[in-house]
């Protein structure tokens, strides 16, 4: 009887609350059901959707207005915040396209995942096993390194690198660590991975990322012609491939890592390798230098993983990083991603100050924290 009692009762809610719909509503609580539908993911077309603004004077209001106040004593040249899937906030030139130093390699991770997926690339062979090797030599030890040792910054090699702008200066001496057992943050390593993608797939970091991420997200500012590898030869065979971009395009493929590969139903990246690259390998207290521990992130694999408490809205969060101020942050907890920009050079000076992780995490709060409902800015 009890059972004949419930159906009844479910009945009599769902004719009730079709009624209430028709009459425009009723002052009445309703107990949800077991489960609601998610909400259908929101993803840019040719072009952003801004979201709608924000009542004046609404908390959510105030709060954006306070981090634009603060942005403003920095150096940024552009920030975009995406919350789920529309543009919460935007400041500055955000179509302007600059370098964005090793935000690169957080990028050449990213397109790794699809070839790792179909067996093209196997994690687990060593750069031996490539034919790597570099100028007077790789070490026999060094020429164990796996690939994977490579994205981890793990591979024990202290070899030169083409360009600067890593922890090279702190390395320890060739040969006294074995690979995958030291992080030591290593453009080689880096740069080496790209040569590994280049030789097993056959095609160039800039022609693959063209057809297989450009293309699809449909950014907006990239420039195929504009790209080439860079750095000093005579100190490394491997070089550097700079990669060149707006704000509004680093913040497509943040919203890629945040949908876990996925854009408009096609899996442009594994998830299983989004969580593989957000995965920690590395948590900070065993990082080196000591300066680099002190930052406070973990490494998985060419992305940095923030570690903050399960109470700050940027839990589970994590990012690309270039220096000078580049940063792209996908926030899960907040369905958010924010793409910052500090451009360079400026009036053909390199040597200009930076937006460190300390001062863009600090907005990246505000704006994490701020109380905009969906679709609200």
């Amino acid at each position: 009887m009890d059972l004949f009692k419930c159906i009844a009762g479910f009945a009599s809610q769902a004719l009730f609350t079709g009624v209430c719909a028709l009459a425009g509503g009723c002052a009445i609580a309703i107990p949800s059901a077991p489960s609601t539908p998610a909400a259908p993911v929101v993803f840019p077309g040719a072009s952003w959707a801004t979201a709608p603004e924000a009542e004046p004077g609404s908390a959510c209001r105030r709060d954006l207005d306070a981090t634009r106040s603060y942005l403003r004593t920095l150096d940024t040249t552009a920030l975009m915040a995406v919350q789920d899937g529309r543009v919460l906030f935007s400041e500055g030139p955000v179509q302007s396209v600059s370098i964005v130093f090793s935000v690169r390699k957080s990028v050449l991770s990213m397109m790794y995942g699809k070839y790792v997926a179909d067996g093209t690339i196997d994690l687990d062979r060593t750069l031996a096993d490539l034919g790597i090797d570099d100028v007077g030599g790789l070490l026999p030890v060094e020429r164990q390194a796996r690939l994977r040792d490579l994205l981890a910054a793990r591979s024990g090699v202290y070899h030169a690198a083409a360009n600067g702008g890593d922890d090279a200066a702190a390395a320890p001496p060739r040969g006294s660590h074995v690979p995958g057992s030291y992080f030591l943050y290593n453009n080689w390593d880096f740069n080496a991975a790209g040569t590994a993608f280049e030789r097993l797939t056959g095609r160039s970091i800039y022609q693959a990322f063209a057809d297989n991420l450009a293309a699809p997200l449909q950014l907006e500012d990239f420039d195929l012609s504009r790209h080439a590898r860079s750095g000093d030869a005579r100190r490394s065979q491997h070089l550097a491939y700079p990669f060149y971009l707006s704000t509004r395009d680093m913040a497509r493929l943040g919203y890629l890592m945040l949908r876990q590969g996925n854009w408009q139903g096609q899996q442009l990246v594994p998830a299983d390798w989004v969580d593989q690259m957000t995965r920690q390998t590395t948590p900070a207290a065993q990082m080196h230098p000591p300066h680099t521990a002190r930052r406070g992130f973990g490494y998985g694999y060419l992305w940095w993983l923030l570690e903050e408490p399960q109470d700050s809205p940027l839990s589970g969060a994590y990012m690309a990083w270039g220096v000078h101020g580049q940063y792209i942050l996908v926030v899960p907890k907040r369905q958010m991603v924010i793409a910052h920009k500090r451009q360079v050079p400026v009036a053909g000076d390199w040597n200009v100050s930076w937006v460190g992780p300390v001062a863009f995490l600090r907005a990246a709060r505000m704006l994490a924290a701020a109380p905009c409902r969906a679709g609200e800015r």
